[in-house]
C-alpha cells in the first residue's frame, strides 16, 4: 500500500494517500450536503447522510493514520468526531430522523 502509484503537482501519490483523500473528501463534502438539506428545508437541518459521511470519513481516515502513516495524533484527532457521528446516526436511526422527513 505504500507503493508509489505516480505524482501530481509534486506530490507522490500512494493507495495509502488515496484512502486519505477520500476520507478528507468525504468528511469535508458532509457539510454540502447539510447546506442543501437546509435550503431545501428552509431551516437548519443535518440529515442521517451527513452522519454517515463523517462515519465514513472517520474510518478512511483512521485507517490511513493508522496503518498508513502510524501518526498518533491523526489517530486522536479522528477519534473523537467519528464517536460523535457513530452516536449521532444511531440516534437518528432510532427517532427515526431526517431520513423520515427528508
Amino acid at each position: 500500500m505504500n507503493e508509489v502509484i505516480g505524482e501530481v503537482f509534486g506530490v507522490v501519490v500512494t493507495p495509502w494517500k488515496i484512502v486519505g483523500y477520500l476520507g478528507v473528501f468525504l468528511f469535508a463534502g458532509r457539510w454540502v450536503v447539510q447546506v442543501l438539506a437546509t435550503r431545501a428545508h428552509g431551516r437548519p437541518v443535518i440529515p442521517r447522510l451527513f452522519w454517515t459521511m463523517s462515519m465514513l470519513g472517520s474510518a478512511l481516515l483512521l485507517s490511513y493514520f493508522i496503518w498508513g502513516k502510524n501518526d498518533s495524533v491523526g489517530v486522536l484527532s479522528n477519534l473523537f468526531p467519528m464517536g460523535v457521528a457513530v452516536y449521532n446516526w444511531v440516534m437518528d436511526v432510532k427517532s427515526g430522523g431526517m431520513a423520515r422527513n427528508a
